[in-house]
């Protein structure tokens, strides 16, 4: 387990499927997290299920998925992963989804994602973290840019939200800029 101020990231069991299941079955989640993405959700039990069999073998030397719980009370509130580690280039993508709406703009998805970078960085070695996310999630965008990622591109029109394109806003942090910030 991974302590930070408001958050514990742990590792993925099981008895988290439900809760994966419900946010990814959660219209408004979806829409925030994945720019509704229909290949994030809706989802049946049975495609979380498979899906969880494979996140539960996941190799940490490539990828991992953690669970990400308030500190306070314990409560599973989130996800946060890295995929596509590349320990040559000293890469990740990271990923984070608060999914239990109480939770949200109260600096929970900052603190859990604050943790994944410091276990890279640190535990990992890495040199550089990617994320992205879509222009009209300006929560994320301010998230991501407090914790000292820059925007280091956009993709033009490259998402689809309820009808309306937006860019595919990428952002990335280097090993010495991450060093800074401590």
């Amino acid at each position: 387990m991974i302590e930070g101020r408001s958050t514990r990231l742990r590792a993925l069991r099981s008895e988290d499927a439900e809760h994966h299941l419900r946010w990814r079955n959660d219209p408004e989640v979806v829409r925030w997290a994945a720019a509704g993405d229909p290949c994030f959700g809706p989802v049946t039990s049975e495609a979380i299920a498979l899906a969880f069999d494979t996140m539960l073998r996941l190799s940490p030397r490539e990828s991992a998925v953690f669970t990400v719980e308030d500190l306070a009370g314990g409560r599973v509130i989130g996800m946060a992963d890295y995929r596509d580690l590349d320990p040559y280039a000293g890469v990740a993508t990271l990923g984070i989804t608060i999914g239990e709406k109480e939770f949200w703009g109260r600096g929970h998805g900052s603190d859990a994602l604050r943790l994944l970078m410091d276990h890279l960085f640190g535990a990992y070695g890495l040199h550089r973290l990617e994320l992205d996310t879509w222009g009209g999630n300006e929560r994320a965008v301010r998230a991501f840019t407090r914790l000292g990622f820059r925007e280091e591109g956009r993709l033009r029109s490259a998402v689809l939200v309820a009808g309306e394109r937006h860019d595919r806003v990428l952002f990335g942090i280097l090993r010495e800029e991450w060093s800074a910030l401590a």
